[in-house]
């Protein structure tokens, strides 16, 4: 079987391995998982080795389950989490834990680098507010609070090209991952000299941008040791988790949204130009498709709040019994609004402070009463996303639902029902890994463009209208709407209250 793609995506509990052929069917797959740690309230990192012992151990078996020829293998595409901090010294080793993308100790630091550029001048270069998310924030983290080690730092990576680094043993990254540094000037698709100076560091810790199609490197002769690629088998730049998980489900083109249901929770648009939303809270980044953009609401923890329903409340029962609970109780779960805020948020409220919430609970609010207001909470939360690109005249002539929360039919008819749209959905669900393997596809020469691949590989396989609950929800659309301004300072009052026992603690 010739010209097989490779797609790695380095998520934020485990790695993926997808192999596929130029038809686009999946020939084999393999999952590693790892852990996060949360060493303080609000602080998320993993150790980048474990990425890198896990994405060797899901090639290897991805190859040999396939029974694929390794040469066989045309390309490879790189995808992964996005804002992660990783640090190298001179001889590229590891300095510390990555700071990850949901983690807000950084605010201090966002608050100096947007007084020392400006925020109208760093929204206008980067698309987007300076949030602790982002991943200049982290590096001024560093430098303030472990300075021995800062003093040793020679390289900045993203958490796939981590990966790529030892792969091939090159510094690069991709416009898409790139633009979510607060460190790329999106509209021009370079790094920012502005942003470098603001944030006081060298220009050789930044690694070489490339279009997400584009050959960034080739496999070494250690990784093809420690992996079975063949030494010389081309990288492809590669995109950021989402850019590339909009690759997946075909959203090359503009008119075309997404609507995400991961561990974090995205609505997608791709734009013919780069397009800024006037009061920051859409993010403005490059797409995987060269000469095209992105906006992205992003809220932090949409499948993820299920989660950890499931794990703190849900008694050891599975995702199927707490969703069939919830069908039993009707829309609007009886007055109980959930707010997904257990990160923090980003879209519309770009607050690190932010908290999770039940809201008007009664004695006669049960198990089945919490579990749909969360699902009910988070799509909410997606609809705020809408909102604001409807309100750009961005084109929506459809919107195709993914990520592993699209799996339950209870949640996608509550989804539509919200948004009060159809949702489509797609013949594949492999995400990021997939979108990867696409790119990889064009930078081999399997395809002649993103367009073309995902034409050839994708298509529509179901829809979900909206139902009888639809007109229940866009009355409590607004209460929902409501509570987040009138909680605001509480949440910050009760942050630093949080921050100040956690350092005496210390």
């Amino acid at each position: 079987m010739a010209d097989c793609l490779l797609g790695i995506d380095i998520g934020t509990t485990g790695a993926k391995a997808l192999l596929v052929n130029p038809d686009g069917e999946v020939i084999a797959e393999a999952n590693t998982a790892y852990g996060m740690r949360s060493p303080r309230p609000g602080w998320r990192e993993q150790n980048p080795e474990d990425w890198w012992t896990a994405t060797a151990g899901a090639i290897r078996e991805v190859i040999e389950s396939s029974g694929v020829d390794p040469g066989e293998i045309a390309g490879v595409g790189l995808t992964g989490q996005m804002h992660g901090l990783v640090l190298l010294d001179g001889r590229g080793d590891v300095l510390r834990p990555c700071i990850m993308w949901n983690d807000q100790r950084a605010v201090e630091e966002c608050d100096r680098l947007t007084s020392d550029i400006g925020a109208d001048k760093a929204f206008a270069i980067t698309g987007k507010q300076i949030l602790p998310n982002f991943t200049a924030p982290k590096i001024a983290w560093v430098r303030k609070h472990e300075v021995d080690l800062f003093a040793r730092a020679a390289k900045v990576l993203l958490p796939k090209d981590y990966i790529r680094f030892r792969l091939t043993g090159e510094h690069r990254s991709d416009v898409s991952d790139a633009s979510g540094t607060s460190l790329f000037d999106v509209g021009a698709r370079r790094w920012s000299d502005d942003l470098i100076a603001a944030l006081d560091i060298p220009r050789s810790w930044l690694p070489e941008t490339t279009e997400s199609i584009e050959v960034s490197s080739r496999v070494n002769a250690d990784a093809a040791g420690q992996t079975g690629l063949p030494q010389g088998t081309p990288v492809v730049g590669g995109a950021g988790d989402q850019a590339a998980q909009a690759i997946g489900t075909g959203l090359a083109r503009e008119g075309i949204i997404s609507a995400t249901l991961g561990t974090s929770g995205v609505l997608f648009a791709t734009t013919d130009s780069c397009r800024l939303c006037p009061e920051g809270q859409l993010h403005a980044y490059c797409h995987a498709v060269p000469g095209k953009w992105h906006l992205m609401g992003v809220m932090l923890s949409a499948a993820g709040s299920f989660h950890w329903f499931r794990d703190t409340l849900g008694g050891g029962d599975g995702y199927d019994v707490l969703t069939g609970e919830a069908e039993t109780v009707p829309a609007g779960s009886e007055g109980l609004l959930f707010l997904p805020y257990l990160s923090g948020e980003r879209t519309p409220h770009a607050d690190p402070c932010a908290r999770g919430v039940f809201f008007g609970l009664t004695l006669r609010h049960s198990r089945a009463h919490l579990t749909r207001a969360v699902l009910e909470g988070v799509a909410y939360g997606l609809r705020d996303s809408l909102g604001l690109m409807r309100n750009l005249g961005i084109p929506i002539d459809e919107v195709r639902v993914s990520g592993g929360g699209a799996a339950s039919e209870t949640w996608l008819r509550i989804l539509a029902d919200v948004f009060a749209v159809d949702l489509l959905r797609v013949n594949i669900d492999q995400g990021a890994a997939y979108g990867a393997a696409l790119l990889a596809g064009v930078g081999a020469g399997v395809y002649a463009d993103v367009e073309e691949a995902c034409e050839r590989t994708i298509r529509v396989t179901g829809r979900t209208a909206p139902g009888g609950d639809s007109a229940v929800y866009q009355d409590y659309y607004p209460r929902y709407r409501a509570l987040y301004p009138a909680l605001r300072s509480e949440f910050a009052a009760i942050s630093r209250l949080a921050l100040k026992l956690a350092r005496e603690d210390d």
